[in-house]
């Protein structure tokens, strides 16, 4: 189970850091269905390391990743753009910001598990992208 942890973590953090653009194409950080996807990664991912009564479905969340990358392809973009989108280090911080931003604005308070593992419970109940995301 750690092991399948260690792999989400990194999947997250690499399509978290997703920044780049097609060069005739609006910039793929400003494509709301993938920036938002993103962002509801982190969001799940962040309550399951601060609630340990939740987890991340690791396997839905893996497969979400992937589906965020199909569906940039089927926008025209390529893998360089893809990658380039990948490995942006300000995009994962301003990504990173946005989620945790996110989680205060529905309660959340850092260093208090009791509040990430009631948001997390809320998401859950009301079927929401985050909530899909953990069990």
């Amino acid at each position: 189970m750690r092991k399948i942890k260690q792999v989400m973590a990194v999947v997250t953090l690499a399509a978290m850091s997703l920044a780049g653009g097609a060069s005739a194409q609006t910039a793929l950080k400003d494509v709301a269905y993938i920036r938002d996807g993103i962002v509801h990664v982190g969001m799940a991912y962040e309550i399951s390391r601060k609630c340990d009564s939740l987890r991340a479905r690791t396997f839905r969340g893996i497969n979400f990743l992937q589906s965020l990358k199909n569906h940039a392809r089927e926008l025209g973009y390529s893998d360089a753009d893809i990658d380039a989108y990948v490995n942006d280090e300000a995009e994962e911080d301003r990504l990173k910001g946005i989620a945790r931003a996110k989680l205060a604005e529905l309660g959340v308070v850092n260093g208090d598990e009791a509040s990430y593992c009631a948001v997390g419970r809320a998401q859950i109940a009301a079927n929401t992208p985050v909530g899909q995301l953990l069990r």
